[in-house]
């Protein structure tokens, strides 16, 4: 059972749902420790440079928050690209990336952050999907796929961990308020929030606050699942 109080790790917290994540845990008691790939990151928060593309640059990462911090409990698998296009138009590298950062990039972390659940004999593994991972979107061939594969990689590391205490599960939202759709102008807003039944978008918040539930002792026992936080739009996908 995750524990409040416990280290919690928020891969790409230096911004945007990330963030909102980080402030959430640390809220909610949690000491929490950030990476970020470029920049600078947020003060109020432990933080470590790490590439979720390297597995030289994960390890490093890890070796210094163990031996510095402690060993992560809650481990929040955030960090991400998008390359949208077309597919006709969409290069084999435009396509690899995605997968890379995002889906191989989700294996890189939660394998290497395993190593410090089994010693802790619990844990939380908690994969930020996304809504077009069950529902698909035109221009999103690459990730779209990288969000359905992480479905099945969280099952995998649930039947595989779930007899040692650790949870892995997947939590998928919708269209989300950040600065890339604030840029939207507003008939594509509306258009957009036309498809969702509840007419809106998503906060920041409104994620980090099912992130928080699942990290805590009170979902102990939800392993393997999908939490949608979409509005309606994937109807439970």
């Amino acid at each position: 059972m995750s524990e409040l109080g416990s280290i919690a790790l928020v891969t790409g917290g230096n911004r945007g749902i990330g963030l909102a994540i980080a402030k959430s845990l640390k809220a909610a008691g949690h000491r929490v420790v950030i990476t970020y790939r470029s920049g600078t990151p947020p003060e109020g928060f432990d933080a470590v440079e790490m590439d979720v593309t390297s597995t030289d640059s994960v390890d490093s990462g890890f070796a210094t928050i163990e031996s510095e911090i402690g060993i992560p409990e809650v481990i929040v698998l955030n960090a991400g690209i998008t390359k949208d296009g077309l597919v006709l138009r969409m290069s084999d590298e435009e396509f690899e990336s995605v997968i890379n950062a995002n889906l191989t990039g989700a294996f890189r972390v939660s394998k290497r952050a395993t190593k410090g659940l089994l010693k802790l004999k619990r844990g939380r593994l908690i994969f930020i999907g996304s809504v077009v991972g069950g529902v698909g979107a035109a221009g999103q061939v690459n990730y779209s796929a990288s969000k359905a594969g992480m479905v099945g990689m969280a099952r995998s590391f649930a039947r595989e961990l779930g007899s040692r205490g650790i949870t892995a599960n997947v939590i998928a939202p919708g269209f989300v308020e950040t600065d890339m759709t604030a840029e939207l102008d507003e008939k594509r807003r509306s258009e957009i929030s036309a498809q969702v039944p509840l007419g809106r978008f998503c906060t920041a918040e409104e994620i980090a606050q099912v992130v928080e539930f699942i990290a805590s002792p009170k979902a102990s026992y939800i392993t393997g699942a999908i939490i949608p936080v979409d509005g309606g739009l994937g109807m439970g996908h």
